[in-house]
């Protein structure tokens, strides 16, 4: 498996939360699976041991030093240490902006994958992941078509989130040492740029994305970002395998972060949580009686950030409280932090992330509400389920593909109205306490395990093999 990012050692999302846990799920089959991601400055090379001194790698005339390290895990994580280009804060970019040479980072990193995989893990199957590791079946098809090493070798090439497209002007093919003749609409041109996504969508033998739904969807303009019709003329081999919940991080049994314990045959510690989780946001102990509704999200256009805030004075004249943990773009924070003043006994806010926050949120709160514009998966919905917290989605993606009347509220046309008319739905049913328990009960006994995901990916390793 190659990514760019991958739990313990570097997250930005849940691309590094299904890198941690699906290769674990995968050995578990009986696959032997390695992962490999880039050496990262905040990564600590003590906690490393080197196996390769000196894998350079050269993109026509320039030469990019390159070592392999390994990280001791359940399974082997192999970074590829270029401090040139990946000694530096961030993963893709500092304060909102990416690094300007992103494109030969990441075409360095690709390179250097296949060294692993050419001296160190010999695979049948390259898995890829998002446009940082677009380049590799670009690479195989290309400049190593020929490369005995590679005869017989496939890739997939997974799309967590088409909004990502890694673009770059035209000049990026001659830093990457790619061909100028792959800059067609058949090839990486993608209107007048480059992308790095759509050479992965391209040249990979299979593709997947992160929910059925989510496959359907971008194959339609709405959701497709102008990829839509290379998406559909490759639908044959286009599978979309729902995304997996770690449940050994994510259960109110055996959660460390949480007050008090409890699952769904005894749900008592709920209400504790609740309590809890009030007094940490500032919120009237009194509203134990009332709704709580907690949001853990990215601050951003795709999350539906702007319709909380059309429905906020709504959701306090409903009689429901609000608390809220995220960050992301400024405008949205600042969104939150209007809402926060505007309604200081009914709506609490903390802008950015730790995880032991989220996790008393998903223990504390009543409802937990994502009104995404898109969600190829999401994982907090399927946290939630088990948390015995009633989610309250937009019908898209992986939410419409993992919660139920029977189990959580849904509403499908993206606008304020739809969201409002969902809340009140929830708002009557909580007002029916043992109706609202057995909906609670209902959630937690969902099954959204990764060794489901993993028997299907495991499933098309060896349908590409056959």
């Amino acid at each position: 498996m190659v990514a760019s990012e991958a739990l313990p050692l570097a997250k930005t999302g849940g691309l590094a939360d299904v890198m941690g846990a699906l290769p674990a799920a995968l050995r578990a089959l009986g696959n032997e699976v390695a992962v490999v991601i880039p050496r990262y400055g905040f990564i600590d090379l003590k906690d490393l041991r080197r196996v390769w001194d000196n894998a350079p790698v050269y993109l026509g005339l320039a030469r990019y030093d390159t070592s392999i390290y390994l990280y001791p895990a359940a399974f082997p994580i192999y970074l590829i240490d270029c401090p040139r280009l990946f000694d530096r804060p961030g993963l893709y970019g500092e304060a909102g902006v990416d690094y300007p040479d992103n494109h030969i980072r990441f075409a360095v990193f690709a390179r250097a994958a296949l060294s692993v995989a050419r001296w160190l893990f010999r695979a049948d199957v390259l898995h890829c992941h998002d446009w940082q590791t677009g380049l590799v079946p670009v690479y195989l098809r290309t400049i190593l078509s020929t490369d005995p090493t590679f005869l017989g070798t496939k890739t997939l090439f997974t799309i967590h989130n088409l909004g990502y497209r890694g673009l770059f002007p035209p000049a990026a093919l001659v830093d990457a040492a790619i061909d100028a003749s792959l800059y067609r609409p058949e090839g990486l041109e993608f209107f007048g740029q480059v992308s790095y996504l759509k050479g992965g969508i391209v040249y990979a033998d299979a593709l997947s994305t992160v929910s059925p739904t989510y496959a359907r969807e971008i194959q339609t303009p709405e959701f497709g970002w102008g990829l839509d019709g290379v998406l559909r003329a490759r639908a044959p081999v286009l599978h979309g395998i729902l995304n997996g919940v770690d449940y050994a991080e994510w259960s109110p049994e055996t959660d460390p972060y949480i007050p008090v314990r409890y699952s769904a045959d005894d749900l008592s510690g709920k209400s504790v949580c609740k309590q809890e989780l009030l007094a940490e946001y500032g919120l009237p102990s009194h509203a134990i009686s009332e709704p709580l509704i907690g949001i853990v999200s990215r601050l951003a256009w795709q999350k539906g950030t702007e319709l909380i805030a059309q429905v906020a004075g709504e959701i306090v004249d409903m009689g429901m409280y609000l608390a809220a943990l995220g960050s992301g773009e400024p405008e949205y924070e600042d969104w939150f932090r209007r809402l926060a003043a505007e309604y200081p006994d009914r709506i609490a806010v903390r802008i950015g992330f730790d995880n032991a926050t989220a996790h008393r949120i998903e223990a504390g709160a009543d409802l937990f509400l994502m009104p995404s514009r898109y969600e190829p998966a999401g994982l907090n919905q399927m946290y939630s389920l088990k948390y015995g917290t009633v989610p309250v989605v937009r019908a898209t993606g992986g939410l419409n593909d993992t919660i139920e009347e029977s189990t959580g509220f849904k509403f499908a046309e993206y606008s304020a109205n739809a969201l409002l008319a969902a809340l009140q739905a929830a708002v009557v049913a909580f007002s029916d306490r043992a109706a609202w328990e057995s909906m609670m009960r209902r959630g937690m006994q969902q099954d959204f395990s990764w060794g489901r995901s993993a028997a299907a990916y495991s499933a098309l390793y060896r349908q590409l093999t056959a």
